[in-house]
């Protein structure tokens, strides 16, 4: 059993530490606790990312400060969305860097590599749902309505269903949506009145 998992050991890891990390964030209180969760989500990223070949770790790192410079304009300079603490979060660069790693990772997977576009269809299929549900189901139990995500779906499915790469962008779907799920009751970034800008 263990080593049917072994391929999936990095998405297991960044599945748990994502919500565990947002739960800490919405618990602190002083600036230099947000570091130190920074710092932690940076040795993180790079232990993880020893699992992924030296180019892929190149394309890792470089994702991290391209995301930071798409962060500090967008939230400190443009001013489209706040965190909570009114500053970009030292955990947001490497979070898009483990983010990235478990697209990365998931295009050579066993799953993937044995069933193909199933899979995209798959999640394809659950997207669709997200999305439906954001503007139906979710408004009546989160308070929030999701049009972000629908108007996002078309792009998400013509990269899924065309791009040889479609890997890439399906596990990044989860990885991002499952941080998302996370995101609101643990009030991490906001836009207007708590308005989600959705980003990745």
């Amino acid at each position: 059993m263990i080593s049917r998992l072994k391929p999936y050991w990095v998405h297991i890891y960044a599945l748990i530490y994502t919500p565990l990390l947002l739960f800490a964030d919405s618990r602190i209180t002083a600036q230099w606790q947000q570091w130190m969760l920074g710092l932690l989500t940076f040795v993180v990223l790079y232990f993880a990312a020893l699992k992924a070949p030296k180019e892929q770790r190149v394309q890792i790192w470089t994702c991290v400060v391209v995301a930071t410079g798409f962060e500090v304009f967008g939230s400190l300079v443009w001013g489209l969305y706040q965190y909570r603490m009114h500053n970009v979060p030292l955990f947001v660069p490497p979070g898009h860097g483990l983010v990235y790693l478990f697209g990365l990772l998931a295009m050579q997977t066993p799953v993937v590599l044995k069933h193909g576009r199933r899979v995209a269809h798959i999640i394809l299929t659950g997207a669709s749902t997200w999305a439906v549900a954001g503007l139906t189901v979710l408004p009546l139990l989160t308070g929030r309505f999701d049009l972000q995500g629908a108007l996002c779906l078309p792009v998400f499915a013509w990269f899924v269903l065309r791009s040889p790469r479609w890997a890439l962008f399906a596990a990044i779907f989860i990885a991002t949506g499952h941080g998302a799920v996370d995101a609101h009751p643990f009030r991490q970034p906001t836009f207007g009145n708590r308005r989600r800008l959705l980003r990745d």
